[in-house]
């Protein structure tokens, strides 16, 4: 069994997969002063309650954007689960090539999906991942990483309005079902949803242009089902993609050795 595990900015997610298959995960709030026994225990408490135990765990894969919570993941799962973890960018690379122009730049998130969106759709594609960041990354028709966009994610976005006006609330991201909001929490939520469907239906657009054909377009992270319900530009949303990507990876290089 593979235990993958994806780091991004505002979560941790888990994934564990048997015969490449996920059968579980869960997630965990990025926190840069978490210690290694509170991400130790709070992943056998996981495991206990779907009835995994620790020794069924032959591999673990890491890919991580924040460097602070390394030291603490790594002794985690020597700690908890006597494995030393494979990382990302360290211990391997990526198997796509990668053709940014300053290539230590692409967060090792981006590469993941933009190898697994491609493996898995085998096409020249456009991957749109709505995190903390929202990131637009193009596979061309030969499988090679060529850049993107990146600009706010909707919740950093929500966040600086509750920071920067003095009377606008902090709000759930979730669809308002009208676009006239008839309050000032609905007129938010409405902002947000159409200001991004917007933005990610003309993103799209021009980076297709660019490309110069029509590439399939993969949403992921964590709001891309709540997006991909308000536009036809997104032809499969697959939110799996990073831990898929991770166990794939691990696979690869495990069988390289």
């Amino acid at each position: 069994m593979i235990l993958a595990i994806d780091i991004g900015n505002t979560n941790m997610e888990f994934g564990l997969f048997e015969n490449s298959i996920l059968i579980n995960n869960f997630r965990l709030v990025t926190d840069k002063r978490t210690t290694s026994d509170e991400i130790g225990l709070m992943m056998l408490q996981f495991f206990d309650v779907r009835g995994i135990k620790s020794g069924d765990i032959d591999d673990v894969i890491i890919a991580s954007v924040v460097p602070q919570v390394m030291f603490a993941m790594n002794n985690a799962m020597k700690k908890y689960l006597g494995k030393v973890a494979l990382i990302v960018g360290e211990d391997c690379s990526v198997p796509i090539k990668n053709n940014y122009r300053i290539k230590k730049e692409v967060g090792v998130d981006r590469l993941v999906n933009a190898f697994c969106a491609y493996k898995s759709y085998k096409r020249p594609l456009i991957v749109v991942d709505f995190g903390t960041a929202t990131t637009f990354d193009v596979v061309s028709k030969e499988g090679e990483y060529e850049g993107g966009c990146i600009f706010p994610g909707i919740k950093i976005s929500m966040e600086a309005l509750n920071r920067c006006a003095a009377k606008l609330p902090r709000v759930e991201i979730s669809d308002p079902k009208t676009i006239i909001g008839k309050d000032t929490v609905t007129s938010m939520q409405s902002g947000a949803i159409c200001g991004f469907v917007g933005a990610t239906a003309y993103t799209i657009n021009c980076l297709r242009k660019e490309m110069g054909y029509d590439a399939f377009v993969v949403g992921t992270g964590g709001l891309s089902s709540l997006i991909a319900s308000h536009t036809d530009i997104i032809d499969v949303v697959d939110k799996k993609l990073s831990l898929q990507g991770l166990n794939d990876i691990c696979l690869i290089f495990r069988s390289g050795q």
